[in-house]
Parts: C-alpha cells; sequence; structure tokens
C-alpha cells in the first residue's frame, strides 16, 4: 500500500527519471516488497493509484491554417474604419479599382497581356476588403498549389512529355505533307489544282 510520502517520492523518483529534478523535500523511501514473479498467465495488477491527468488543450494552429482560420479584417487605416461613412466609400472605391484591373485582366486574355495575373491581382485587391473575395482567393491559390504538385509527380510528367512528343510528331508530320504536296505557298494563296 502506497503512502502519502511514498507516492511523492514515486512522483520525484518519475520526475529524476524523466530529467527533471524533484521538487521539494523528500521522504525517505521505505524498502519495498519483493514483487511475485509472473508468469505468461499472471494477470497485472495495478501497482497504486495513478494520479489523474490533466487533459491536454489542442494544438494551436500554426502557419497557414492560422491565417485560414482567423476571420477576415478590413485593411483600411484606422481612422478610416473609425468612421462608418469614410469606411464604406472605401470600400467602393476598394470595389472599382479591383473591378478595373479584373477588367483590365479580362481583356488581356484575348489581348497581348497578362491576363490571369491581372485577375489574380484583382481578386487580391477585392480581398483587403471583402470576406468573399478573401475566401475565392484563397481556394484559388489551393486550387493552383495542388495543380503544380500535381504536375510535378513523375507518372504525369512522363504522361505530358509523351502526349507532347507525340503531338509535335503528328504537327510535323502534317507539316512536312503540306510541304511536299504544295511547297512555300500560303494556304489562302493555293489555287484549286
Amino acid at each position: 500500500m502506497n503512502t502519502g510520502s511514498d507516492r511523492e517520492t514515486n512522483e520525484s523518483a518519475a520526475g529524476a527519471a524523466a530529467g527533471s529534478a524533484p521538487t521539494g523535500p523528500t521522504a525517505p523511501t521505505a524498502p519495498t516488497a519483493p514483487t511475485a514473479p509472473t508468469g505468461p498467465t499472471a494477470p497485472t495488477a495495478p501497482t497504486g493509484p495513478t494520479a489523474p491527468t490533466a487533459p491536454t488543450a489542442p494544438d494551436a494552429p500554426t502557419g497557414e491554417t492560422a491565417a485560414e482560420e482567423a476571420p477576415h479584417v478590413s485593411k483600411a487605416p484606422a481612422f478610416i474604419k473609425a468612421r462608418r461613412s469614410l469606411h464604406l466609400s472605401w470600400q467602393v472605391g476598394v470595389f472599382v479599382v479591383g473591378l478595373a484591373v479584373i477588367g483590365a485582366g479580362v481583356a488581356m486574355l484575348v489581348l497581348p497581356g497578362p491576363g490571369w495575373v491581372a485577375i489574380f491581382a484583382g481578386l487580391a485587391i477585392w480581398a483587403t476588403e471583402f470576406a468573399w473575395a478573401h475566401l475565392v482567393l484563397r481556394w484559388t491559390k489551393r486550387k493552383v498549389t495542388e495543380a503544380a504538385q500535381k504536375a510535378l509527380d513523375p507518372k504525369v510528367r512522363r504522361r505530358n512529355i509523351i502526349l507532347t512528343s507525340a503531338g509535335l510528331v503528328i504537327a510535323g508530320a502534317l507539316v512536312g505533307f503540306y510541304l511536299w504536296k504544295y511547297g512555300l505557298v500560303l494556304p489562302w494563296d493555293i489555287k484549286d489544282q
């Protein structure tokens, strides 16, 4: 039977075994009774009362997950957020600027220029003020990252290289046939033959 002083001794011995120094005075240890030999069929008995363990706190989110779970906060300066009408006009201005950048990006999809970059830049401008745009931008970033990881997969890379090579061989064969048949004549200059 363990007494209070035995329990302190056991706890301090366990603490010393774990690498920490015992705290507080320790009572002299009493001799322990010899243990009975245990066989394969002998049940093991508890050796004494165990101290209840404290519930562990959930791990604190770190990195990107902490940013994902945090509520969306406006990036407007404090003096603008202090006045409702000024903050509303700030949000309208951010919306108009973001819309203009996204409109330019959509135009650049058919015209020369970095269309997708401009669209994502406009979305990032919106995400400074609007929670829905922040969620869309985060979803887009996750999908782009997943696509990049998938593209780096050796099996997918091998398949893409094989398909690209086959496409280039077919395109080369078609160009070669055209040159053999018509020579260096442009398609719209070919007369009926």
